[in-house]
């Protein structure tokens, strides 16, 4: 049985879509999906657990379309994938003892920094950069970093993937983007699985919103594969300020 009627179904997936083709190319398509889920008239949580829903279908997707173009080896991610899932399911689990008031407050300090850095750091392209974290000390230190983010607010964890691969990992922009894909889709995994038991998603909704998502997240992510960072670096920086803006208004 539908959660919601069809007029606002529909409105529902024409937000997915949009979020699956922002997602696929920078990360933000929750700025799309969460507000208009509670306009629809989802309570926050339910909102956040359907919009997890929903993004599986879009980072899936993303993810096999960099795969197919030949920007990146899922199976060489399979073990930082289940890192980004038990991370993920551990990160939702603590949102009950964790105060997440100060993460909330120093959050938009962090996403503006993301979007300063990516806006103005010279030589950032599509070409690989020295590397200052090895495969294995990257897949253990920063992927349960981002992927716990993901789990415990989740707001801004494709930006911060972003800024780990191409600070850290040292890769180009158009290979850490493909690089994001699949540890969004596990940390989102794992976060669905945790909301599964504490919260009631719209699986109806999330699942019509999903087929959405691999529309805008096929059109997306061949769209960057072909602009690659000039068109997914203004991107990135676009939707961290207005990341950064929507929780400010919140707090306020």
């Amino acid at each position: 049985m539908l959660e919601v009627g069809i007029e606002t179904l529909l409105l529902l997936m024409a937000a997915g879509f949009v979020a699956g083709f922002i997602d696929a190319v920078a990360g933000g398509g929750g700025l799309i999906t969460v507000p208009v889920l509670l306009l629809a008239g989802a309570n926050p949580v339910t909102a956040l657990a359907t919009n997890k829903i929903q993004g599986l279908f879009g980072a899936a997707t993303a993810a096999r379309a960099y795969a197919k173009g030949g920007h990146v080896k899922l199976r060489d991610q399979a073990g930082s994938a289940l890192i980004a899932f038990v991370a993920s399911i551990l990160g939702a689990l603590l949102i009950t003892i964790l105060p997440t008031g100060w993460i909330r407050m120093i959050l938009p300090v962090l996403l503006i920094g993301i979007a300063l850095f990516f806006a103005f750091k010279k030589g950032l392209g599509d070409q690989d950069r020295a590397r200052r974290l090895g495969p294995a000390t990257f897949a253990l230190t920063m992927v349960p970093l981002c992927g716990a983010y993901d789990g415990l607010l989740g707001p801004g964890a494709g930006s911060f993937y972003m800024l780990a691969f191409v600070s850290l990992a040292g890769y180009g922009i158009l290979k850490a983007t493909a690089h994001t894909k699949l540890l969004n889709l596990a940390s989102n995994a794992g976060a669905l699985c945790a909301f599964a038991l504490v919260a009631t998603p719209w699986w109806i909704t999330g699942l019509c919103m999903g087929v959405a998502q691999i529309a805008g997240a096929q059109a997306g992510a061949t769209l960057a594969q072909t602009k690659g960072a000039g068109l997914i670096k203004p991107l990135l920086v676009l939707t961290s300020v207005a990341l950064a803006i929507k929780l400010i208004w919140d707090m306020l």
